[in-house]
């Protein structure tokens, strides 16, 4: 999620006012929803849709109940029109098609480190049951080793806080925001340290007012 989206995307929840008999149906309905917003945004030029969608459900009796989805999505269409777009199709003499329950789009928030408390939320399983699936354009995030670049003295200062952490790696990599600095240590190998970074975004403030005193 971290490598895919940021403050310009959306967080999309939907419910449904009829409970699907199964979890295939409920999934069916989000897969065309999702078709229909990928549609409207290649009508409106926009870049193929990127999601990450998440069902979440829980079952009495075998069947499931509380059935919504969370999908994270690119962003570019208005909330209202993505929120609106969750219906059925429409039939003869309808002008739209019927709500299949409530939906609601929120631009995305990342803190400090990203999105991760967000995915967190999503794949929390207290009492229910989660499916996920996504879209198959999403970057995966890059993921080196730099087992050469540091000796072992090194490390050791690293990992014993003889150093300043932060402001050694703020200064090793001036274009990424450090959000996790884990050691780790093994008799074979000794100390490594296991780095979480995010590449630094400038704040878009007055984009974010706006789009506020919109929903407000």
């Amino acid at each position: 999620m971290n490598t895919n989206f940021g403050a310009d995307d959306l967080h999309v929840t939907v419910t449904y006012a009829r409970v699907p008999e199964t979890i295939e149906e409920a999934e069916r309905e989000a897969a065309n929803y999702i078709r229909r917003i990928a549609h409207k945004r290649k009508r409106e030029g926009l870049p193929p849709l990127k999601y990450v969608l998440v069902t979440e459900y829980s079952t009495k009796a075998d069947k499931p109940i509380r059935i919504h989805h969370h999908i994270i999505m690119s962003g570019g269409l208005d909330r209202d029109s993505v929120e609106d777009l969750w219906r059925r199709p429409r039939k003869r003499g309808q002008k739209q098609g019927n709500r299949i329950g409530f939906a609601n789009a929120d631009r995305l928030k990342p803190d400090e480190h990203g999105l991760e408390a967000l995915a967190r939320y999503l794949m929390k399983n207290p009492n229910g049951r989660k499916r996920w699936s996504s879209s198959q354009n999403l970057e995966k995030p890059e993921c080196r080793t730099n087992d050469s670049k540091y000796t072992r003295r090194q490390l050791e200062r690293i990992v014993r806080d003889e150093i300043d952490n932060q402001a050694y790696w703020t200064k090793k990599y001036p274009d990424w925001d450090l959000t996790e600095c884990k050691p780790a240590y093994s008799e074979i190998t000794g100390w490594a340290v296991y780095l979480k970074l995010r590449r630094s975004q400038p704040a878009d403030k007055e984009g974010r007012k706006r789009e506020s005193s919109r929903r407000n």
